[in-house]
């Protein structure tokens, strides 16, 4: 290393040989040494020798300290650990979808689901179809029919056309038209409307006689709905017993809801003259026996082929008597359970 020197001012006197090896010496030492970066508590008045032993604690402080949170919390799981094996015991059936993929899984699932799903709803839109028919096709009414219809069931001797329903082919199957085309169809219209006015004329009597209290229409509401499920069950057990007959249930409603109409004139007959009454219910109860059983000849005509006939005609004749005995219960506007 070239030692430079300058030239001060002043008489000084020149370094002797010895002076000037020792500055050799310190030079050389000194450019070996590199002293650390003064911190900021470093002064200047500080010697190298303090600042030398304070790089040297610093060091060994920065080498005791852990670099860092601890992230491999199982030492099995540290870097350069080997993993375990998840897979203890061979299983035969994993062994076997191993090479099938979620796609082709969840394919052949879905393709059997499809299939099973399919069928059921099928089955059940027959089956809904069979006993329940569509509701909409039974309010598919007009004036003109209403009107007819009205006199189809109130005075069914005056009928003088046939009594079979009219079909059209649909979808490849014959099907039956609406009540708006056929007046023999059945229809929901007048069933409800006529219980709607039955239990209207039934609280104005109860008013008339003194009676009336909203549990009294209540009772009359309950009253009404059980005369006429049992009227649905009487029809319904007779087209069972002559050769397991299944029409739709909402035809059979229908059929047995028209019972309203005739109780709806001999109620008012009572309300103008009390004893016009006993001459309208035998009446209705005649008019109505007569509808059911030329109503119940077509249906069984239609759906059974063979049937006893004698057992057909007793079972005809006992439709029409049960008339009487509903009719006097329904038509008795009392606030007590028989008469």
């Amino acid at each position: 290393m070239a030692v430079h020197t300058c030239k001060l001012p002043g008489n000084f006197p020149p370094p002797s040989s010895s002076s000037s090896s020792t500055l050799d010496a310190f030079v050389l030492s000194s450019s070996s040494f590199s002293p650390p970066p003064a911190s900021p508590r470093t002064t200047a008045s500080q010697s190298p020798i303090d600042l030398l032993t304070s790089r040297v604690a610093t060091d060994r402080f920065s080498a005791a300290r852990v670099p860092g949170p601890v992230m491999y919390i199982n030492p099995r799981l540290q870097p350069g650990a080997p993993m375990p094996s998840t897979r203890s015991q061979p299983n035969p059936f994993e062994d076997a979808l191993y090479g099938a993929g979620p796609g082709l899984i969840r394919g052949g699932l879905g393709a059997y689901g499809e299939k099973f799903l399919g069928s059921s709803s099928e089955y059940v839109q027959s089956n809904i179809s069979r006993y329940f028919s569509n509701p909409q096709y039974y309010f598919q009414v007009n004036d003109q029919y209403v009107r007819n219809k009205l006199k189809v069931v109130l005075f069914p001797f005056l009928h003088r056309g046939h009594w079979t329903r009219i079909t059209e082919p649909v979808g490849g199957r014959l099907s039956y038209k609406p009540p708006i085309y056929d007046v023999n169809a059945p229809d929901l219209y007048i069933p409800f409307m006529a219980f709607g006015t039955y239990v209207v004329l039934a609280g104005l009597l109860l008013g008339l006689q003194g009676q009336f209290s909203p549990e009294a229409l209540q009772w009359l509401f309950v009253k009404g709905l059980l005369g006429w499920s049992l009227q649905v069950m009487l029809l319904k057990v007779t087209l069972l017993s002559l050769g397991g007959v299944e029409p739709p249930l909402l035809d059979i409603v229908a059929y047995a809801g028209y019972s309203f109409a005739g109780l709806c004139l001999a109620i008012i007959g009572k309300i103008i003259l009390r004893y016009t009454y006993f001459v309208m219910m035998p009446l209705a109860c005649l008019c109505m026996g007569i509808f059911l059983v030329k109503t119940m000849k077509r249906v069984l005509s239609a759906e059974v082929r063979s049937y006893d006939a004698s057992r057909l005609h007793y079972l005809l004749l006992f439709i029409a008597f049960a008339q009487f005995p509903l009719f006097s219960w329904l038509g008795n506007i009392s606030l007590n359970w028989l008469f």
